[in-house]
């Protein structure tokens, strides 16, 4: 402990330049006249004519110290500096993965369509993308690409939920992508945000500011006037993309829930993902289409389309795993907000190129419709920050 020191009235008769270029950091002077003060940590304070300090008065003894306590020695004092080059390589590695996941999401939708319109299973074609992506990482694990996940019962307990989640969006999707254009489908699952909301409100009992609550309004006026504005409308693809909205809100609760804490990294529990999401669907998918269904399915594929129906099928397998891999690497990054207003500007490029490439026929109102939807989702994204 560094001793108190007691300066005299004159020690403070100096100017202030001379007392900023003193040894000590920094000197606190209440009441010169009266006190004496020293700033060493702790700081100590002690009158002048005090009893004991007039003892000490005639012996005019130099201290020879060094000042060895900081703030900086004090661990609660620290505060973490982070650099500005590295915060800037930080969002940079955000973007990369942005743009990465919206490219490989758009390639998947015009194969996926291709796929669907060729081959209209979609239940087979949703269990086949996951086959391609648990094949994929287990041969990365198998061969030292990728570093295997330690996972214990627990981890495949916590995940189980996110399975299911996913599962569900994944077919409904899907499914959804059968009946309707891909543009129809995306614009309904704009309203990913409203069903975010609903279920944060009424399940998990979160309150929301009210300019949350309104901009809403025209992300559900959005999607209704472009559903009935919808040249090809159809209440099964409709009611798939509203199933799917709500089942991946609940998948990017759950996922962000089980990946904290957790030392699987986003690439690896999306590959667990996959894997236990396979074995939920397969039973379903045989029972609601089944082998010979497909038999003969598969007969008219090639007869229509050829051969190129198998690279389509490899192609949208591919991709899929290759987009949902990317973004779990982004929600590895940023919070639930933040992945779904990127999930929603990703759905901008993916109507757009999916009307240009399929040739689309959109009316005017449908388009404003599209457009109002997504602005509101802009409006809800501002709101919630």
């Amino acid at each position: 402990m560094i001793p108190a020191v007691k300066l005299s009235p004159a020690a403070f008769s100096v100017t202030n330049q001379r007392s900023k270029s003193a040894f000590v950091p920094s000197v606190s002077i209440l009441n010169m006249k009266k006190f004496a003060s020293c700033s060493l940590r702790p700081l100590y304070l002690t009158r002048l004519d005090d009893p004991h300090t007039s003892e000490l008065k005639p012996r005019r003894q130099l201290l020879d110290f060094r000042c060895a306590a900081s703030a900086a020695d004090d661990k609660e004092s620290k505060a973490e500096v982070v650099p500005a080059s590295s915060e800037a390589a930080q969002k940079l590695k955000i973007s990369i993965y942005f743009a990465t996941w919206w490219a490989l999401n758009v390639i998947f939708n015009i194969y996926n369509k291709k796929v669907l319109n060729a081959f209209p299973y979609p239940w087979l074609t949703s269990t086949l993308s996951l086959v391609c992506g648990s094949a994929m990482m287990l041969f990365s694990w198998v061969t030292c690409l990728v570093e295997a996940p330690k996972t214990d019962l627990d981890f495949w307990k916590a995940l189980f939920p996110v399975a299911v989640a996913h599962t569900i969006g994944h077919v409904a999707a899907t499914v959804s992508m059968s009946k309707v254009a891909v543009s129809f489908t995306h614009i309904i699952k704009s309203a990913e945000p409203a069903f975010s909301v609903l279920v944060s409100r009424f399940i998990l009992g979160e309150s929301f500011p009210m300019p949350v609550y309104l901009s809403l309004l025209p992300i559900i006026g959005g999607c209704g006037l472009a559903a009935a504005t919808e040249l090809n409308f159809n209440m099964i693809g409709f009611m798939g993309a509203m199933i799917s909205n709500l089942a991946f809100v609940f998948r990017n609760i759950f996922s962000k829930r089980g990946m904290k804490g957790k030392s699987v990294s986003g690439m690896n529990y999306y590959a667990c993902l996959s894997i236990m999401s396979l074995v939920i669907l397969t039973p379903f998918a045989i029972a609601m289409e089944g082998p010979q269904m497909w038999a003969t399915g598969w007969q008219k594929a090639l007869a229509d389309v050829g051969p190129n129906v198998l690279w389509w099928i490899g192609a949208q397998s591919v991709f899929y795993h290759l987009y949902n891999q990317v973004s779990y690497m982004s929600l590895d990054q940023i919070s639930p907000l933040t992945f779904s207003i990127g999930n929603t500007m990703k759905r901008i490029s993916v109507i757009v190129s999916s009307i240009i490439i399929f040739r689309t026929p959109v009316r005017p109102v449908n388009a404003l419709g599209a457009a109002i939807a997504i602005f509101g989702t802009f409006l809800y994204s501002q709101a919630k920050q």
